[in-house]
């Protein structure tokens, strides 16, 4: 199916035309112009031949079935234009024409016509309002630029035909060659991830390893990440855009975890479980595109040797490349010794190399011999900062960087500063193949975002104690808010800690608790669900007269229906919880616990459920890690029971969809004793 698209052996164009200025006309003259191999076939009713080409007056007629079909005609005719080609046996088809969804109800209403067409009948359909396909076989486009395209280039599958081309323009501009770029205009059947599928199913050796998406509709999250964790296992690299992700939509949270989420946080936490390199802009996805060619299978190092011109842009760099967790080592003296030899008196051989305006092609060549004899083992990236300042031929330094990226033992970025006055030299660097950077922050924050990457968590066994079936049974019928012993029993089934309690509902009750668990105590009021907020949680309870107290004062606060006794932990607090957020799934989220969780927002969230290595990583990823982990002497919180208490939450999420918020807030502790001290689950 995909091969049809990617390489066709014959196209068919329904609405083909002489006139350039019309979609079939602008199409066909592309796919001609660009050397198509195959045959083409038109079909225009009132003519016999097209820009040389011979048309065929009805779908019926053409000759043979096409593998690839492209429809460029009027909105009233595609319906009927849809099921002749159905009817001659057509199985692939792109949809150039507008006037559906985008505009109104009705056009929606077609395009689910279109998809009901196109299933009935096995076919894989694009569109409508869609740019086309281009390959390094077929320019299957009828607007905007004829990007570079290389079998060695990137995939970039869109929902967006003018993204497609801006982007397209960056790209060309900086040598980035395209071996794919298909957009899917309104998506009636096939949207980005669909595509994403027929790649990870046709994936072999001589694939790209590079793909970039941008995806305004995820209707299927869980085949995107599926997809990309098995493209990610045969080597492949994603980054990519999800745009219209902030409206948090319409929500009353009766969690904290709820009141933290939006959709955006869902979005974020698919692109992390997936893999994929999440970014905002197009000139962000061009700049990591460029990183992970270059680079291709050496995308984990972290040690950089700058080497620049100019002072400030290479020290510019250095800052960004710290910023990002990457480093810039002091060069060995060796190392140092040998530069001094070969390059100019003044110059800096520590790390950046500064190797001054007046440098020269034999200085570049130099610099990169030494570089790859000395620091193979303790420089996992060079990184080029240059401009043109007129003293030496830009064009042989440029010579010497392009012989060095193909033959170093360690990838080579280059940054080139001066696009006005190096146009010339930049024009031959990048035919023949080579792309490059315009800016050196940039270029050192692409490298962060590849290096530090999100990683993808192997699946992992069921933790010991989780108990399934218990819980299926605790959890049967269950909706609205579970009251305490029902939240007790589901976390204790689970494997959760839990403290000494008890739910009382008479005072009396009180004396019997004593024997079981010693003071102090804390008291919570059950029935309002923000017990702080209506001063419902009294701690420090030391023994059974100011118990019988608090008691009373609880059971005053409106809606309450009995008093929660705990044992009173002490320790650092933190929130555990989970928000179904559809259609992603369940999130996972964690953070600083307490009254401050809100307030602080210093929160994590993973998709549900999670790897250990997935709760580790939260843990590691907040502001507050160190306080978690113990500061100052203080003792710090057990990571791997904390870590397995998330683990444990998350496959409560992933299990029972019908949990649509639930918070472990705090989830509290010293050392390996880390209890549940307060929980709410709402089920639906």
């Amino acid at each position: 199916m995909l091969k049809r698209l990617l390489s066709p052996q014959s196209i068919a164009i329904i609405g083909g035309s002489d006139d350039i200025r019309k979609p079939g006309g602008r199409l066909l003259s592309n796919i001609l112009e660009r050397g198509y191999e195959g045959r083409v076939m038109v079909v225009n009713p009132k003519s016999d031949s097209v820009q040389g080409v011979p048309a065929y007056k009805s779908i019926a007629d053409m000759p043979e079935i096409p593998d690839l079909a492209y429809l460029a005609i009027p909105a009233k005719f595609v319906r009927s234009s849809l099921e002749d080609l159905c009817a001659k046996g057509g199985k692939s088809a792109v949809i150039l024409s507008a006037g559906f969804g985008e505009l109104n109800e009705e056009g929606k209403a077609e395009e689910r016509r279109f998809k009901e067409i196109a299933d009935a009948n096995d076919m894989l359909l694009l569109g409508p309002n869609c740019l086309g396909v281009m390959t390094t076989e077929v320019a299957g486009k009828f607007a905007g630029i004829l990007p570079l395209m290389s079998t060695e280039g990137i995939d970039f599958l869109s929902g967006s035909g003018a993204t497609i081309d801006y982007l397209a323009e960056q790209a060309t501009k900086r040598g980035l060659p395209f071996n794919s770029f298909m957009t899917v205009g309104n998506s009636a059947q096939t949207e980005v991830t669909d595509l994403l599928e027929l790649f990870d199913k046709s994936y072999d050796e001589k694939s790209s390893t590079v793909k970039i998406l941008y995806m305004e509709t995820v209707n299927d999250p869980q085949k995107l990440i599926s997809s990309a964790k098995s493209l990610a296992a045969k080597g492949c690299h994603l980054a990519g855009i999800k745009a219209g992700a902030t409206e948090a939509g319409n929500r009353a949270a009766a969690s904290h975890t709820g009141a933290l989420v939006s959709s955006d946080t869902a979005v974020q936490a698919m692109f992390d479980k997936a893999g994929i390199i999440r970014v905002q802009s197009r000139i962000e996805l061009v700049d990591i595109a460029c990183i992970m060619r270059i680079a291709k299978d050496k995308l984990d190092g972290k040690r950089v040797c700058i080497v620049t011109d100019a002072g400030g842009p290479g020290v510019m760099l250095a800052d960004e490349l710290n910023r990002q967790g990457i480093e810039a080592p002091v060069l060995k003296a060796k190392t140092q010794a040998r530069l001094a030899d070969a390059l100019l008196p003044s110059s800096s051989m520590v790390n950046p190399i500064d190797c001054l305006p007046a440098r020269t092609a034999q200085h570049f060549a130099d610099i990169f011999k030494i570089l790859a004899e000395e620091e193979a083992d303790s420089i996992d990236y060079i990184m080029v900062v240059l401009g043109d300042s007129g003293l030496s031929d830009i064009s042989a330094i440029y010579d010497v960087i392009i012989k060095a990226m193909d033959t170093l033992p360690m990838p080579v970025f280059p940054s080139f500063c001066t696009a006005v006055t190096s146009a010339k030299a930049l024009s031959a660097f990048t035919k023949v193949g080579k792309c490059y950077f315009e800016d050196e922050v940039a270029m050192g924050r692409a490298l962060g975002r590849v290096v530090n990457r999100p990683q993808i968590a192997m699946s992992s066994e069921i933790p010991e104690g989780y108990d399934l079936d218990r819980i299926k049974t605790i959890m049967d019928g269950k909706t609205g808010i579970l009251d305490a012993e029902t939240v007790a029993d589901l976390l204790t089934a689970a494997g959760i800690n839990l403290p000494g309690q008890q739910s009382v509902m008479t005072k009396e009750a009180l004396s019997e608790l004593t024997g079981e668990f010693p003071f102090p105590w804390v008291m919570k009021v059950e029935g309002p669900l923000h017990k702080t907020d209506v001063g419902g949680v009294m701690l420090n309870i030391g023994d059974l007269t100011e118990a019988q107290a608090a008691f009373d004062k609880l059971m005053d606060i409106p809606d309450a229906v009995g008093v929660l006794v705990q044992q009173m932990i002490q320790g650092t607090e933190v929130i555990v919880g989970i928000k179904r957020e559809e259609p992603f799934g369940s999130l996972t989220a964690f953070g600083l616990g307490g009254i401050y969780a809100e307030a602080m927002k210093d929160i994590q969230f993973r998709l549900a459920p999670l790897a250990p290595e997935e709760a580790m990583s939260m843990i590691n990823s907040i502001a507050a890690a160190p306080i978690i982990k113990g500061v100052r002497g203080e003792q710090g919180m057990d990571l791997d029971i904390l870590s397995d208490q998330i683990v444990r939450v998350s496959l409560l999420a992933a299990d029972f969809p019908q949990i649509v918020e639930m918070d472990i807030n705090p989830l509290k502790g010293f050392g390996s004793a880390i209890y549940a001290v307060d929980a709410r689950i709402i089920c639906e």
